[in-house]
Formats: C-alpha cells, sequence, structure tokens
C-alpha cells in the first residue's frame, strides 16, 4: 500500500521536492537554486533546460532521502511558477529559447498598443485578465516573431508551448504527454474563463497557432506516468495546478470567502468566490482555482499579484550586500524600532495589482544622513505589507465582504515581524500554518485525490492546523498615516520608465 505523495514545486528562483505522508507532514525535502538570467534592463530569463534537470534532480534526491520502495509513492503533483513561457521542439525537446519569466517586461509596448486599440475590455470579458506582459500570450508572441524561422516552424506543427508545468510533465512522460491544467491555463490570456477552452478570438488576436498549445486538463487528474528510468518505477501524474492555485489548496481555503496569501518571490492574494468566476471593479484578476475531475467541479478565485515581495530582501542580499542570507533580514530590521520616516516602494519591474504600472521603478524615500540600513530593511518587509494590503482593500471591495483572516505561507511567513505589521496594517488576524510549504502540499492533496490516497476535501480540511495567530493591535490612526504615506510614495514610483 503506497505510503506517500511527491510533490514537485518548481518556483521562481528554486525547484524543490517533498516527500509528503497521509497526515500531510513533510517526510523529506530537497531543494536548489538556479540562475536568473538578466540580459536587458526589464528582461528576466530562465534556462528551461536548467529548471528541469535542477527539478528531476530534486525529485530523486528526496525519494533517496525518504529511503522509498517500489509502491510507495502512490502519485506525483506537479506545481509551478505561472505565467512563465517556455517553446521547444516536438522532435528533439530543445527549447528555442530561453524561457520567458512571469516578471518580464518586454512585451509592455505590445500591450499598450492593444490597449489603445480597445483589446481590453474583450479580454478581460474573456479571461478575467488585464492585458500585461506579466500573461503568457504576448511572450509566446514575441518569441514566435522574434525567433528565426519560430513562427513557421509553429505553424507546421512542429513546435510545442507551454508553461512550466507542461515542460515539466513532457519531460516526466519522456514527450508523450503535452498537457496543462485549468489552473495554469488560465493564466494564458488565451482560455475563456467560462467556458474553460482555448479560445480562437484570443489566439488570433495574440497571432498564437492553436497548434502549439498543450491540452487542457482537471487540476486533480491522472494525465500520464512517469517513465520508469526517473524514479525506478513508473508513477502517475495526477495533480497540477499553478502555484498560487496549490498554495490555496493546501490552505484549505475550500469555502466562499477564505483567502490566503502567498509571499515568496511576489506575493499572491487569493479568495475563493465559488463555482462561478466573478469580475473585478478594482483592478484584480479572477481566475481558476481549481477543477477537481472526481466531482467535475471547479472553484474560483480573486486575485492580487504583487510583483516584488521577497525578491526585495534577495536585492538587500545581493544587490546592496546588507547582509549575507534573506534570513538575517529581521533581525537587521529589530535593530529599530521604526524606519525613520523611509519608504521603500519595490517596483524593480513595474507595480501589479492593483495599479498594473509597467513603467513604475523602485522608489525609496524619506531618507536622512540618520538613515542606516536597518531603516532601509525595515521598510523593504513594510513594502511587502504595504502592496498586501492595497490587494486586499480591493478584494474586500470587490467581494463586498469582510475577510475575517488571511492564511499565510511562503518563505517570508516565517517572519513575525512582517506578519506582525501585515495584521496590523490591514486590521485582520494573520493566521500562520502549521506546515508553511503549502504550494508543494496542495499539489500533493491534488494528486492524492485523483488516487484515492485522500478521500475528500472534508478530510484535507482536518488536516490543515494553525501554529500561531497573529492579532492587529495597531491605533487606527497610525495605520491611516502610514497608508497615506506609503501611496505618496507610490505616486512618486508611477510613470517613471517610458
Amino acid at each position: 500500500m503506497a505510503k506517500f505523495v511527491l510533490a514537485l514545486d518548481q518556483g521562481t528562483t528554486s525547484s524543490r521536492a517533498i516527500v509528503f505522508d497521509r497526515r500531510g507532514r513533510i517526510v523529506t525535502t530537497a531543494q536548489q537554486e538556479f540562475r536568473q538570467l538578466f540580459s536587458q534592463a526589464g528582461w528576466v530569463e530562465h534556462d528551461a533546460v536548467e529548471i528541469w534537470s535542477s527539478q528531476l534532480q530534486c525529485a530523486q534526491s528526496a525519494l533517496r532521502q525518504a529511503g522509498v520502495r517500489q509502491g510507495d509513492i502512490a502519485a506525483v503533483g506537479v506545481t509551478n511558477q505561472r505565467e512563465t513561457t517556455v517553446i521547444w521542439d516536438r522532435a528533439s525537446g530543445v527549447p528555442i529559447a530561453n524561457a520567458i519569466v512571469w516578471q518580464d517586461r518586454r512585451t509592455a509596448e505590445r500591450c499598450q498598443t492593444l490597449r489603445e486599440q480597445g483589446a481590453e475590455r474583450g479580454v478581460t470579458a474573456k479571461t478575467g485578465l488585464l492585458l500585461d506582459p506579466y500573461f503568457s500570450a504576448t511572450k509566446i508572441e514575441w518569441l514566435l516573431d522574434n525567433i528565426p524561422g519560430a513562427r513557421v516552424r509553429a505553424e507546421r506543427g512542429e513546435l510545442a508551448f507551454g508553461t512550466i508545468d507542461s515542460w515539466l510533465i513532457w519531460n516526466l512522460t519522456g514527450g508523450v504527454e503535452h498537457v496543462t491544467d485549468v489552473s495554469n491555463a488560465s493564466r494564458t490570456l488565451l482560455l475563456d474563463l467560462h467556458t474553460l477552452a482555448w479560445s480562437d478570438e484570443l489566439l488570433e488576436l495574440f497571432n498564437v497557432p492553436r497548434s502549439l498549445l498543450p491540452r487542457v486538463t482537471a487540476s486533480s487528474e491522472v494525465v500520464g506516468a512517469t517513465v520508469p528510468e526517473l524514479f525506478g518505477e513508473s508513477i502517475p501524474i495526477a495533480g497540477n495546478a499553478g502555484d498560487q492555485q496549490a498554495a490555496t489548496f493546501g490552505q484549505a481555503c475550500f469555502a466562499e470567502g477564505m483567502a490566503k496569501n502567498t509571499i515568496g518571490t511576489g506575493a499572491f492574494m487569493l479568495m475563493n468566490v465559488g463555482a462561478q468566476p466573478q469580475a473585478s471593479n478594482n483592478r484584480l484578476l479572477a481566475t481558476v482555482g481549481w477543477t477537481l475531475s472526481s466531482s467535475a467541479s471547479t472553484a474560483y478565485m480573486l486575485e492580487g499579484s504583487v510583483f516584488v515581495a521577497g525578491a526585495v530582501v534577495q536585492w538587500l542580499r545581493d544587490g546592496l550586500g546588507l547582509f549575507a542570507r534573506a534570513d538575517d533580514v529581521e533581525a537587521l530590521a529589530l535593530q529599530v524600532e521604526d524606519t525613520g520616516g523611509v519608504v521603500l516602494v519595490p517596483a524593480f519591474v513595474g507595480l501589479g495589482a492593483p495599479y498594473w504600472d509597467s513603467n513604475a521603478r523602485g522608489t525609496i524615500v524619506g531618507l536622512t544622513r540618520g538613515t542606516t540600513k536597518a531603516h532601509i530593511a525595515r521598510a523593504a518587509l513594510q513594502s511587502i505589507a504595504f502592496q498586501s494590503a492595497d490587494v486586499l482593500t480591493a478584494m474586500q471591495r470587490d467581494a463586498r465582504r469582510p475577510v475575517t483572516e488571511i492564511r499565510v505561507d511562503g518563505g517570508a511567513a516565517k517572519n513575525d515581524l512582517l506578519l506582525q505589521f501585515q495584521a496590523d496594517l490591514t486590521d485582520v488576524p494573520v493566521v500562520r500554518p502549521a506546515v508553511t510549504e503549502t504550494t508543494a502540499l496542495g499539489a500533493a492533496y491534488l494528486a492524492g485525490l485523483a488516487v484515492g490516497f485522500w478521500g475528500g476535501l472534508d478530510e484535507i480540511s482536518e488536516l490543515w492546523h494553525a501554529e500561531r495567530r497573529f492579532e492587529p493591535a495597531m491605533q487606527a490612526s497610525h495605520r491611516d498615516e502610514l497608508t497615506a504615506r506609503w501611496h505618496q510614495a507610490v505616486e512618486r514610483s508611477r510613470r517613471w520608465s517610458t
């Protein structure tokens, strides 16, 4: 009888593999960072072959550490950085270029042109998304138009497009399965949110040949199996979801109105809005959460995407050299009681929700001769909470209901100073779960459900436990003052790059 589920968690800066047991507990984990490629200002790329290699090595290492035997792994679940775009040759499996990462802004001008042509309203009505370089469609178009011969080869059916989940599953199955799930597909600007099928109208708008596209599947469904030589046996691939949807599932946000905030490279807040998509009036996104094949039910979400969250800490470490390890930021920030009036807006690649300003750039205001690196570190942490607070305000307006708590996860969720400030700033309790690797956990749950390893959503809900709850403790007047200063700083960062 199988004892475990293997989750492959392919993120923006690292690949991870985690083995979970029936209680949703981590048995073993393995992680590898990989290169971030910045060939031009505003461009962010990854080597897709390096991603596959790092993910495979992590999976093999995690299984070795767990000492698993044949038959111990019930299923594999995949979760991934979303929107990142890979195009590869179907015959050789070799990418035609580096993957264009979700953070990349090279297609900002193209998006602006489409907006000026009046395309955004129709795109949003079909997809729930906005015209922004963040999403996959204009990345695909750029690759086809800028890699010599790519468009002709695509039209002949020689090339395949995928977000990272498709790329991983293609390799896991030895090139047999070219698939994506509804949650990843809903982030491409090519899927009709209401029919959950590729839209001919959108394919025409973005000049994307249908022959490039993967088959769309449920998020919890057996879509194929790993080739035996990878792990010593063939294992069903039964779960697949974009990282933020997987984290929402791992946080057991199964009821309408439940919300989570994942604070990783970016910060992504999602609220479950039920079985029908809900349009946003406040510049948020409507997106698919997941589809369960067992019940044919789809959950929809409202989402607010912050492009730079934990990445601002990486910048302090790597760009400014303020400390040696990302975990050191909290101790540095605690050396001062406040930011000394410093406000940092980390708009390094523009601003996401609710601003959607591709031309915003990073800004630090309020500097004096008395400013120290501790003040800047504290301002950086606060910037994550400020951006999340902007998203929550928009989300509560759209949902027309108060959020009673926010479940948090991601690498920055272990930072107590940040979580307390987020609770104070939003006036909403922040809850950290016992297992903070909820992205991988969600992928495991989706895979386990499809093969009967777990019995249903009620069983998974019972496995979720809080580790700590952060209650708001800030005076309303102080909260309002800080928020007003933040918005002043945001305005100074906007429309900077042309």
